[in-house]
């Protein structure tokens, strides 16, 4: 019989407690995470000590990830099967995270730090009060959100970094889902939903984010929202999605009120943004991509080191877009077999949208990488992408390097879920194929460079041609000019 509860000393970690002898292994395991435990004693009892934290890449050490985790113990060989019971716990604020163990599901429940009370509907309308409508003076503070919390990437990262290096005086907030979600050195996580979230995002001088504002956002005199936005569009957005729908049409116009300035990586997405976002009069940065610096600067060979792939390994990065009608990402092949079929090192970068949903994808010479905090270095690392219709295809242009386009479901995705603002299939800068044994064709091909030489060189021409390195310094250099924030 094995019973489990909490301890806390200078950690926060699980004890399991059990009876007979000592098992060859106990876990955690999640969707996205499996922590293993320190397992002592034997003979009439044993004991394992779960850390309820994990470090990825080489990162710091984190609490985990929010999600349901189940508790695993593989007996040894010639024991009898072991029942496990698990007394219910309730809901405790542990140094990191919120944590109830659930004693019917033999399951241990994960989330954010946040104080119940205010994790409820009526709890975030009154924070919501109590810091919308404050008064006091704004603090020289940028507060960053990138893919709604879940991670500390993309383009308010770069200009994280770029501002951090001329104007260390500014304070620095990332708003992050949880504490697993590690932020850039010097800054200051807030938890969604948090007091201090609403605190920090009212009082801030400036908003660097990409995406939509969630929950409700009132920006207060002086306060400025520079839109980042995260691609460049070949999927139809906001306003020209097809199928009018006038509540869509209602969000889309409130929202995009709420942005002083909007980014964009190249004249072709200013003109398509400016309308998608009824966005037509106010100010639209056209400097490129900060987050695609690293792809003129940049090293892979340190990711690759990260993800502990030797040098000289070929390296193929899958990174397909989300779909409208799934949570999941796409299950269109096998990384695995394709690992197996060109002999090389497989990296699947699920879309944001689709960290939370699904698991990790798992095999020899595959690595999933939807976690890995910045999908720009992964690009570094890649001797090629696979993908289908992610905007990711217009950032990896920068480096040159070769992409295959893998679209089982082109006519679905054009026709019905989002539609195009041009012909992909005319226009690719790479093989677009629709099954899987074309697509390793494609990539076993030594022709394909040469074939697609012209049509490559015109795609860079057209949405690549301010990706020169420097593009957050421009973006930083215009924030401290118009004044958004001052140089402390």
């Amino acid at each position: 019989m094995t019973s489990a509860r909490f301890t806390s000393d200078e950690t926060d970690e699980l004890l399991v407690q059990g009876t007979g002898p000592r098992p060859d292994a106990v876990w955690l395991e999640g969707p996205r995470a499996r922590v293993d435990a320190v397992v002592t004693g034997g003979g009439k009892t044993w004991k394992a000590r779960i850390r309820l934290t994990t470090a990825r890449w080489g990162g710091p050490e984190l609490p985990l990830p929010s999600g349901t985790y189940g508790l695993r113990i593989r007996a040894t060989p010639d024991a009898a099967d072991d029942s496990l019971v698990v007394d219910s716990l309730p809901l405790e604020i542990l140094t990191g995270l919120r944590a109830t163990l659930d004693g019917e599901q033999g399951a241990l429940v994960i989330g954010p730090p946040v104080d119940p009370a205010y994790d409820s509907g009526a709890g975030q309308d009154a924070l919501a009060r109590r810091y919308v409508g404050r008064t006091a003076p704004l603090e020289n503070a940028v507060f960053f959100e990138s893919f709604y919390g879940r991670s500390a990437s993309c383009n308010p990262l770069a200009i994280d970094r770029e501002l951090a290096r001329v104007a260390p005086g500014v304070v620095r907030y990332w708003s992050v889902v949880d504490l697993s979600v590690a932020v850039p050195d010097g800054a200051i996580p807030v938890v969604e939903g948090s007091p201090e979230w609403w605190r920090t995002r009212g009082s801030a001088r400036l908003l660097v984010v990409n995406d939509w504002l969630r929950r409700a956002y009132a920006r207060r005199p002086g306060q400025h929202v520079l839109q980042t936005w995260h691609g460049t569009p070949l999927k139809r957005l906001a306003l020209h999605r097809p199928g009018f729908d006038p509540r869509r049409a209602v969000a889309v116009v409130r929202e995009s009120r709420r942005w002083n300035v909007l980014l964009a990586p190249n004249p072709y997405s200013e003109n398509i943004m400016r309308k998608a976002y009824a966005f037509l009069t106010r100010p639209v940065w056209v400097e490129g991509y900060p987050r695609n610096d690293v792809l003129t600067t940049g090293d892979g060979a340190a990711v690759r080191a990260q993800l502990g792939i030797a040098e000289g390994e070929r390296v193929l990065l899958y990174a397909p877009t989300w779909r409208d009608d799934r949570e999941q990402m796409v299950d269109f092949f096998d990384p695995a077999e394709l690992a197996r079929r060109t002999g090389a090192f497989v990296l699947v970068r699920g879309h944001s949208r689709t960290i939370q949903a699904g698991r990790d994808a798992a095999g020899t010479r595959v690595i999933d990488v939807t976690r890995y905090p910045d999908v720009s270095r992964l690009l570094l690392a890649a001797d090629a992408l696979i993908t289908d219709y992610s905007s990711l295809m217009f950032d990896f242009a920068v480096t040159a390097k070769p992409m295959y386009f893998f679209v089982p479901d082109l006519e679905h995705f054009r026709g019905e879920l989002r539609g195009f603002y041009f012909d992909l299939e005319a226009h690719a800068p790479g093989p677009v194929v629709r099954t899987f044994d074309d697509l390793v064709g494609a990539i076993e091909d030594p022709s394909t460079t040469s074939t697609y030489a012209t049509r490559y060189g015109a795609w860079r021409r057209k949405f690549t041609a301010r990706e020169d390195g420097r593009a957050a310094e421009r973006v930083v250099a215009r924030i401290l000019d118009q004044g958004f924030v001052d140089r402390g």
